[in-house]
């Protein structure tokens, strides 16, 4: 039986190491600053295609940097200390929800600092902040799941590539197309609803895709 006390504390230990050494938050941090300002100096302020367009690439590589780390940094020994203390279920929920509260923290930066820089063509203020939220959601859920299949195959971080490709380019495009919506762009009665709900489909599919093969990899 899966133990919410047990994903708490091993949610809160990864919060406190965050807290403790920093080293990605801030890391997460100076990319993002150094991205959007050098696409400042680049274009100034593009139009809004190209503008959602440069937002969710940047969201992309956020996303890598941040969630990719979690389960590359940890080592053997500690994995194993896990796995006397801890079920896998209740392991990769508390890596999820540690990855998912990351990913809005940086989600909400990087649309405040691409609105700093670059201005913020989208019409719909709260709609694109919404968007931004249930993207970094789906990136999140889908990189943690790359992450712990890439550290139980020897650190391979090529096998993210491999098998990241596939899954987060139709999300990405998916997120891209949602978001034209916040800029004004017309779509059918119940298009967008649509594509929100596939989005959310495809989270519980990378949920549950957790949840099944996440315990054979924790036996290896």
């Amino acid at each position: 039986m899966i133990s919410a006390q047990k994903i708490a504390t091993l949610f809160k230990k990864d919060l406190l190491l965050e807290i403790r050494q920093q080293y990605t938050f801030y890391g997460i941090l100076l990319y993002i600053a150094c991205t959007v300002y050098i696409l400042f100096l680049a274009v100034n302020e593009p139009d809004a295609s190209v503008w959602n367009a440069l937002f969710w690439v940047n969201m992309l590589f956020i996303s890598i940097n941040a969630v990719a780390k979690s389960f590359l940094q940890e080592s053997r020994g500690r994995m194993l200390y896990y796995y006397s203390i801890a079920s896998p279920q209740e392991f990769i929920l508390a890596k999820l929800f540690y990855n998912v509260l990351l990913m809005l923290v940086m989600s909400l930066l990087s649309l405040l600092t691409f609105g700093f820089f670059l201005g913020a063509p989208f019409l719909h203020a709260l709609q694109f902040t919404g968007i931004t939220i249930l993207g970094g959601v789906s990136m999140s859920l889908v990189f943690t799941l790359l992450a712990a299949i890439a550290s139980r195959a020897n650190q391979n971080a090529a096998i993210m590539v491999i098998m990241g490709f596939p899954i987060i380019i139709p999300q990405l495009l998916l997120l891209i197309r949602i978001s034209k919506a916040a800029f004004g762009e017309m779509f059918k009665d119940g298009a967008v609803l649509q594509m929100v709900l596939l989005l959310g489909g495809l989270d519980v599919l990378v949920l549950a895709l957790c949840m099944i093969l996440f315990p054979f990899l924790w036996k290896d």
